[in-house]
């Protein structure tokens, strides 16, 4: 060694390890700036990148939860949809809703023995995104308060949507309250003719 290098034979034993130790302190430093720090940078990127996608992996996971509750709530929408259409009155037009509403209340006063003298059907009203479809009714005379509380019973807890929206009772004896006649409202809703409108734009 000392033959490649002569320099170092006019050097004294404490100055040749000096000498060393500077040499072995550069390259220390070579090896720690180009073998080291590339593989520490490397180990922070794959560390960054992996964190990325830990964080990627976070909201997609985050992204299929909100999908799967969001579509449990579609569902459930469309369930109660499907439920309030059932209670509609059916028909495309105001005459054939009410006509199928009458249907509806005759069957229900022949079931409880109420006998009905007139039907007359009311102008319709636009609501929110239904239609009230509403008819007038005159019945003749009752003795039997209980077939009568019952028809009404009857016409608020069937299949459709319907409702006693007005009711002029007369009782002959008030004594004696088995002898009643009058009149009522039934409504009803129905699909609207906007939304179907809407429907036929689209």
């Amino acid at each position: 060694m000392l033959k490649k290098w002569p320099f170092l034979k006019k050097l004294n034993l404490p100055q040749r390890k000096g000498l060393w130790g500077l040499i072995g302190i550069a390259i220390s430093l070579l090896i720690y700036f180009y073998g080291i720090t590339p593989l520490l940078e490397e180990k922070a990127k794959a560390q960054e990148e992996l964190a990325l996608k830990k964080r990627a992996l976070s909201k997609y996971e985050e992204y299929l939860q909100s999908k799967k509750t969001i579509e449990e709530g579609l569902e459930q929408a469309r369930k109660q949809y499907e439920v309030v259409q059932q209670r509609l009155l059916s028909g495309e037009t105001p005459q054939l809703g009410a006509a199928n509403l009458q249907e509806i209340v005759k069957r229900l006063s022949e079931k409880n023995g109420i006998a009905i003298r007139s039907f007359r059907i009311l102008e319709p009203k636009e609501i929110n995104s239904y239609r009230k479809v509403s008819i007038h009714i005159d019945f003749n005379p009752t003795n039997s308060m209980l077939s009568l509380g019952q028809f009404i019973f009857d016409i608020e807890h069937q299949e459709k949507e319907l409702r006693v929206s007005e009711m002029d009772l007369t009782v002959f004896n008030i004594r004696m309250p088995n002898n009643i006649q009058g009149n009522m409202v039934v409504s009803g809703l129905m699909k609207s003719s906007r939304i179907k409108e809407k429907g036929r734009e689209g």
